[in-house]
């Protein structure tokens, strides 16, 4: 009841007056242009078009080599011939053939960021093919969505790609994720990026606790599972031994603890957390989701505080300490 009454409370915020419409530009396809329109007035009209994201897209993820000249063109035709290619555009045109959905999505998102926070400048969205190399990139002014990062748990690429996307990464390829994933990457890489000198545990669980709380209010419909990308039974690990969880950090004296290597597998990605649960069926990144716990029951009982006024509070100690938290 409390969780459903916390998610209403997000709902009520009325954001349609918010003068946002977020478009998301095909580049996937006016990319393929350059394969059956003459190459050098079509790279023209895409480096009008999509400016810094054209170059970033040749030089860091085909590494075809500069804008400057036209050299790269020949690398351009390689790819248009290869089948690899033919059969990746094939597969993301029949996953997407329209990204209605996700402009709606990422509209009311985008509102709601602004609504929260009057500084931000909405940035353009892309929507391209990033060779499996990541499921969003942020550039000068851009927020772009590699396509191929998204095509559904049980595509077919992702198999042959299981040593760097094993299967608990790949099962969260899909459609429902784009938009959280944007949302994310804006948080983290853009508009509150994590500060160098918060090197111990704490500091970054509180941190990380941060961003998931601020996509709690952007985000007010998506589940905890996708925010977090766990599994419906990671989840509910979580809420079943979050006390345990705690006296875990505390017994270990982790939470002062600022050797990465040491602190590492709490933060990251991964099946489970080595040393917690039975038969491997602990979460991952339980910093993560404590941080998370924490910055929640801290903001409850401050319901005076705005989440700018969160954002920008840089007292990790406080916040536990406020927090009183103690599962």
């Amino acid at each position: 009841m409390l969780l459903f009454c916390a998610c209403g409370d997000s709902k009520k915020v009325d954001v349609s007056n918010i003068d946002i419409n977020v478009s998301i530009s095909r580049f996937d396809r006016d990319f393929n242009a350059l394969g059956t329109k003459p190459m050098p007035q079509q790279a023209a009209l895409l480096q009008q078009k999509y400016g810094s994201f054209y170059r970033d897209y040749v030089e860091r993820v085909l590494q075809a080599g500069s804008t400057t000249d036209t050299a790269y063109f020949g690398t351009l035709k390689q790819v248009f011939a290869g089948k690899a290619y033919q059969d990746l555009k094939h597969e993301v045109d029949s996953v997407y053939p329209t990204l209605d959905l996700q402009e709606a999505e990422l509209t009311d998102a985008f509102r709601r960021v602004k609504y929260y926070f009057p500084a931000f400048k909405p940035m353009k969205v892309y929507a391209y093919f990033s060779g499996f190399q990541a499921q969003t990139s942020i550039g000068d002014g851009y927020v772009a969505v590699g396509l191929d990062m998204f095509l559904g748990a049980n595509s077919k690429f992702y198999p042959a790609l299981v040593q760097q996307y094993p299967h608990y990464l790949s099962r969260r390829f899909t459609p429902d994720n784009i938009t959280p994933r944007v949302v994310e990457a804006v948080l983290r890489e853009d508009m509150f990026p994590e500060n160098d000198a918060d090197k111990n545990l704490l500091a970054r669980m509180i941190y990380n606790g941060k961003i998931m709380y601020a996509m709690d209010k952007v985000l007010p419909e998506v589940p905890d599972s996708t925010k977090i990308g766990y599994t419906g039974k990671q989840l509910q690990w979580c809420n079943t031994f979050k006390g345990d969880i705690w006296a875990y950090f505390l017994d270990e004296n982790l939470l002062y603890n600022a050797d990465y290597l040491q602190i590492q597998k709490y933060l990251t990605e991964a099946p489970f957390t080595p040393g917690l649960g039975e038969q491997n069926e602990s979460a991952p990144k339980l910093a993560v989701w404590t941080g998370w716990q924490i910055v929640r029951q801290y903001m409850d009982k401050h319901t005076d505080l705005s989440l700018q006024q969160l954002m920008a509070e840089r007292d990790a100690q406080k916040i536990l300490n406020e927090s009183k938290y103690r599962p």
